[in-house]
């Protein structure tokens, strides 16, 4: 068989389940708890996967790979950041999270804002809301990028028109069933991702000879940077490196697509199975990302750089099915979060914008959102020149550096004024915007960190007695 065809054929089974498992999740969907939440009834694998999917991205398998294949070695400590801030995230945020927000909160602005009727309680929902539209604009069209990335390099097809094709799926599955749709077609994207972060980095392996060679290939790369535990920067500019990269994982507990699962999780009882399943998945497909990147230093030449070095070691090493399981699996990373933001934003209009959310249409409005976002990110992705790595940490930590302190000072059981709360939300968001438009440090630390921590030094020294929820 044609490789172009048999790669065509597997996405077309792939994207044949996705529609199905939308089609099945629509007759769940009967109201706003249904359409955001799922009625809150998310057993431990859909909780867990679904979560550290809908986090990862295209940027775990598409970027983290391809900054592998740039940076050598020094791409480690992507793995130790991101690992950390999913601990903080399963361990401290997940389990009082689903206890403080349960049968009261909807969203994680309802969580972090308050009651409507408080002072300041609509002005920051509204301010919440407009970051989360704004920043997800530019992270649902990362992943579309990638979607192009991966449609152009495996099926060479025009990229605009591989877009639309990928955007029309995501789309069509997210209206039809919701929250519903979105965690069961992420635990299938998950379980996907993985199997492909232990499949390739396995084959990569043998390939090049086992560890030892690959290890023996960083350290004596003709770039002495590529074995260097912090690439090309010495002294306080490694520092900075390790620094920025770590600080990648602040964002993970503010995220609002990652903490919706952790709200919906239905029993309480399953957190520890869902903390330990979701633990183990992010880094098996972090350390699976970076074997591929390495590796692809011996298997591919010089021109085969960057966010196209996993496609690279694909074709050289698999035959053309296996070939066309690999591109859905990295479709999967874009389309599990992708749909669950744009799940978000829908709420954000339909839910956290209004007076009094809900009503009869709130359904048709928050559908009419996902196409409008879409639509959006569509054209981003088409028109604004940037790699799927940079404009995805870009928008995570704008978000993160907003929400970030608040959910983290507010599950401590402390009360943050509503005027403090506009400060972190406008401190965290703008301060990470204005630090991307100057020259970037090693490992960006200033735009990663700074805007986090002086966000939760506010909403720390201003905060006051425990709350009683």
């Amino acid at each position: 068989m044609d490789p172009v065809y048999a790669v065509a054929l597997t996405l077309i089974v792939y994207q044949v389940v996705l529609l199905a498992i939308g089609f099945w999740a629509s007759r769940r969907t009967r109201s706003e708890d249904d359409f955001y939440l799922g009625g809150r009834s998310l057993g431990p694998w859909v909780t867990a996967i679904s979560a550290n999917a809908s986090s990862s991205s295209a940027w775990t398998l598409v970027g983290v790979s391809g900054a592998a294949y740039a940076w050598g070695l020094s791409a480690i400590w992507l793995l130790v950041g991101v690992l950390a801030g999913m601990l903080l995230a399963w361990f401290y945020v997940a389990p009082r999270l689903r206890a403080q927000a349960e049968g009261t909160d909807l969203t994680l602005i309802d969580f972090l804002s308050g009651p409507r009727a408080q002072p300041g309680g609509i002005r920051n929902r509204r301010i919440a809301a407009i970051i989360v539209l704004v920043s997800f604009a530019f992270y649902v069209s990362a992943q579309f990028s990638a979607a192009g990335l991966a449609f152009e390099q495996s099926l060479q097809i025009d990229a605009r028109l591989a877009l639309l094709i990928g955007v029309a799926i995501i789309v069509l599955y997210t209206l039809l069933g919701g929250f519903w749709a979105v965690s069961s077609t992420d635990l299938l994207q998950g379980l996907l991702m993985a199997a492909a972060a232990v499949v390739l980095p396995v084959i990569a392996l043998l390939a090049i000879g086992g560890p030892a060679e690959l290890w023996q290939g960083l350290r004596g790369d003709p770039d002495p940077a590529i074995g260097a535990i912090t690439g090309s920067h010495l002294g306080l500019a490694g520092l900075g490196l390790v620094v920025g990269c770590i600080a990648i994982g602040t964002g993970h507990s503010g995220q609002p697509h990652v903490l919706n699962r952790f709200m919906a999780l239905g029993d309480p009882a399953h957190m520890r199975r869902a903390q330990l399943i979701g633990i183990s998945w992010t880094a098996l497909v972090l350390a699976g990302m970076l074997i591929v990147g390495w590796s692809a230093r011996m298997l591919l030449s010089s021109d085969a750089v960057g966010e196209g070095a996993l496609f690279g070691v694909a074709q050289q090493l698999l035959p053309p099915v296996s070939a066309g399981i690999l591109v859905a699996a990295i479709l999967s990373a874009i389309m599990s979060t992708a749909d669950s933001q744009l799940l978000v934003a829908a709420s954000c209009v339909t839910h956290d914008l209004p007076k009094r959310p809900g009503g009869p249409h709130a359904l048709r409005w928050a559908r009419l959102t996902v196409l409008g976002l879409s639509a959006l990110s569509l054209l981003l992705a088409l028109y604004a020149p940037q790699s799927v790595f940079d404009r995805v940490l870009f928008a995570w930590h704008a978000v993160g550096s907003a929400f970030a302190p608040l959910v983290l000072v507010r599950l401590a059981g402390r009360r943050i004024p509503a005027g403090s709360v506009t400060a972190v939300l406008l401190v965290g968001s703008l301060g990470t915007i204005a630090l991307s438009l100057l020259p970037n440090t090693p490992g960006d630390w200033l735009e990663r960190l700074a805007p986090f921590t002086l966000a939760l030094l506010i909403a720390a020294s201003t905060s006051t007695k425990r709350e009683q929820r």
